[in-house]
Formats: structure tokens, C-alpha cells, sequence
């Protein structure tokens, strides 16, 4: 237990047309100013695009594919030792790993320039498509990232 206490994991329910807690999460995560409904559409019809791309696989197979290229599985944590603050490289959770991985992608998502998509929709797509390949902007924080924690890896005695 650390010195804020624990933090309670709030249960989200799975979407209505996939029944997918994932999809709910990324709904959630795209959604401004509480416009579900909005948020909802854009990813639907992103996942209809994926739908079209792909017509033999299933979509929640191919956006878990996707986000498996995104998700880190090391980072680095700072930890203050005889003041001194050392980034000390740490495994991460799989709750964690989900979450960094659908707030990547949608950052990236929205960082996409406009002139070349008319909808979110498309640009979310276009960052799983470039994701499925290992490529965009969200697998490179991932890299980057765990390029960060192998720089460090001098200081993974230090764990807590």
C-alpha cells in the first residue's frame, strides 16, 4: 500500500454492439466533454473500416493485434535514492500496459494531420493499420519507452 492508499479499479462494461470491454475503453478514452454517443460513432465506424480491410479475419482480432504491438512491457519509474532520482526500468502491469497503449493510440490518432482524413474514424484506422505493420506514431512511444528503460537497465537492481 503506498502512501495514497489503493486505488480502486472501476469495472467498465462492455460495449453494446461488440460486447467488448475493449471497445468500451477506447470509446471511452476517445470521448470529449462526456459526448458518448459521439465518441461511439467515430469508433464504430472505425472498426466497420477495419471490417472492410480486412472482410476474412475477425475486427476484434485484428484490433487486438493491433494494440499488442502498442502495449510497453517495460518502462522506466523514477525512484528517489539519497537524493538522487534514478529511472529504474520496471515491468509493466497488464492493466497498465492497456490503458498506455489505447491513450498512445489515440493521441496519435488526433495528432494526424487533417487534410489527408475527413473523420477521427479514419484516422484512428489509419493508426491500427500502421500499428498492425509495427509502424506510427504509437508504436514509436513504445519504443521509445522501452528504449528508455534498456538505456537504464544499469539501475534495475534498484526495484522496489
Amino acid at each position: 500500500m503506498s502512501r495514497k492508499g489503493i486505488n480502486k479499479i472501476r469495472e467498465v462494461l462492455p460495449d453494446t454492439i461488440y460486447s467488448n470491454v475493449t471497445v468500451s475503453k477506447i470509446i471511452n478514452a476517445c470521448m470529449r466533454d462526456g459526448k458518448r454517443t459521439a465518441s461511439e460513432k467515430q469508433v464504430y465506424d472505425a472498426l466497420d473500416l477495419i471490417k472492410k480491410e480486412f472482410p476474412k479475419e475477425e475486427v476484434l482480432e485484428v484490433l487486438d493485434r493491433a494494440l499488442e504491438n502498442i502495449r510497453p512491457k517495460i518502462e522506466v519509474r523514477p525512484r528517489r535514492i539519497g537524493g538522487a532520482v534514478y529511472q529504474v526500468p520496471t515491468p509493466v502491469r497488464g492493466n497498465r500496459q492497456n490503458s498506455l497503449a489505447l491513450r498512445w493510440l489515440i493521441k496519435a490518432a488526433r495528432a494526424k494531420a487533417n487534410k489527408q482524413y475527413h473523420s477521427f474514424a479514419q484516422k484512428l484506422v489509419a493508426e491500427l493499420l500502421s500499428a498492425l505493420n509495427n509502424e506510427g506514431a504509437a508504436v514509436n512511444k513504445r519504443v521509445e519507452v522501452e528504449k528508455m528503460a534498456d538505456a537504464n537497465k544499469a539501475f534495475a537492481h534498484l526495484r522496489w
